[in-house]
């Protein structure tokens, strides 16, 4: 295969995959300063690893997984807490058309999340994010994490906990608030 014919579709990947990826890096706890660098980061693993996909899985799957490799590398490297920086925005709020209220109570929702996202420890979030927020499954996450899925479900009952608890008390802080 010639470099005419891969680049159309890593550029395809690339450019279809790219506002994925950066979601998925965001909601895995980069901080907003190094979202460009890791995303870039996976981008040229996939790059390079293009021609070992063999289709076992879905390509967002493997993508999936090569994002979660190259962050958990990251923090590695960078070391421990805090994981997020609380700047990231982890998803476009303003389409056309939106209310300014509606996308302003959007905004402030996400920012909550990503609050509480970064006070779970990182295997508490790596199952959350993996499980509510992109829809994978116990067998699909203990793939990704080497874990057996009842780890995963212990682990995702306790971020789940933890997340609606956090929850319960901003929205008790916001009503006494606004009292």
């Amino acid at each position: 295969m010639d470099t005419s014919e891969e680049s159309p579709d890593f550029l395809g990947l690339y450019e279809r995959y790219f506002p994925l990826v950066w979601r998925w890096a965001a909601r895995f706890g980069v901080p907003h300063h190094s979202l460009d660098d890791v995303v870039q980061e996976v981008f040229l693993t996939l790059y390079k690893r293009l021609d070992d996909f063999e289709g076992r899985s879905s390509l967002r799957s493997w993508i999936f997984a090569v994002t979660y490799r190259v962050v958990s590398n990251f923090r590695r490297r960078r070391g421990s807490r805090p994981a997020g920086d609380g700047d990231a925005e982890v998803d476009a709020i303003a389409a056309e058309g939106v209310h300014p209220e509606a996308a302003a109570t959007q905004s402030e929702a996400i920012t909550l999340l990503q609050s509480i996202l970064d006070d779970l420890d990182d295997e508490k979030r790596e199952v959350f994010v993996m499980a509510e927020l992109e829809g994978l499954n116990a067998t699909e996450i203990g793939h990704l994490l080497g874990v057996s899925s009842n780890t995963v479900a212990s682990r995702l009952r306790h971020a789940r906990e933890q997340v609606r608890a956090a929850w319960e008390r901003a929205k008790a802080r916001d009503a006494w608030r606004l009292r």
